[in-house]
């Protein structure tokens, strides 16, 4: 009987890197709006210098305070991955510091997600490799397991599956199951057309703003 709990699955197959290369200037806002705004990872803030992070998901579930899965993920993973670990939100120990920061981007992981605590949060923050994470504290974790690489997780809400497509940037993060991403992809370029023509419309000053009285009107408000 398989050890459910305390095992590694074999990675996915690998979307196309064709694929995964459009997603390279588009951002999670317009991610997330194509999907009905319910993909989330809510509580997963920027914790690095700042920039885009793109990759395919390295899922990792561990229990709170516990990081022996994580150091076996990132051996495991190199150039195009994004490593998700989940931590159960848990803030009382932190799942990874500058050490294992600086393996992961050693080895060309592109970017670490935790849904928990990290440390060294300075050295993180000085450098351009993509953290999230929900906060910070300076105690350090375990190494017990149990833990599991390659299942399915849920991090800030957000379910997260071994090879989804993993876009971040200053607002936050978003998967994208692979199976969707092109239709994803295809209606989130649609929407920064769209927002781009309302922004020049500001510019120039020829907003249209009757839109809001007739959502008003027809949502019934007195006015």
């Amino acid at each position: 009987m398989a050890n459910i709990g305390f095992r590694i699955l074999p990675a996915p197959r690998r979307a196309p890197a064709a694929l995964i290369r459009q997603f390279r200037n588009v951002v999670v806002a317009h991610l997330s709006d194509c999907m009905n705004r319910l993909p989330g990872g809510d509580g997963l803030d920027p914790m690095h210098k700042g920039g885009h992070m793109l990759g395919q998901a390295i899922t990792v579930r561990v229990p709170p305070g516990d990081n022996l899965m994580v150091h076996k993920a990132i051996d495991m993973a190199g150039p195009g991955d994004v490593i998700v670990v989940a931590a159960g939100g848990d803030m009382s120990q932190a799942i990874i510091g500058e050490i294992m920061t600086t393996l992961a981007a050693k080895r060309g992981v592109e970017g670490i997600i935790i849904d928990g605590a990290i440390r060294d949060s300075g050295a993180i923050a000085a450098n351009k490799f993509p953290v999230y994470a929900r906060g910070v504290t300076h105690r350090g974790p375990y190494k017990n397991g149990p833990g599991e690489i390659n299942v399915p997780i849920s991090v800030g809400g957000m379910v997260v599956c071994p090879g989804d497509i993993v876009v971040g940037d200053e607002d936050g993060v978003v998967a994208v199951p692979v199976d969707i991403a092109a239709e994803v992809l295809k209606a989130a370029k649609a929407k920064a057309k769209e927002e781009d023509a309302v922004l020049a419309a500001i510019r120039k000053g020829k907003a249209d703003r009757a839109w809001v009285d007739a959502t008003l009107k027809a949502k019934g408000c007195d006015f």
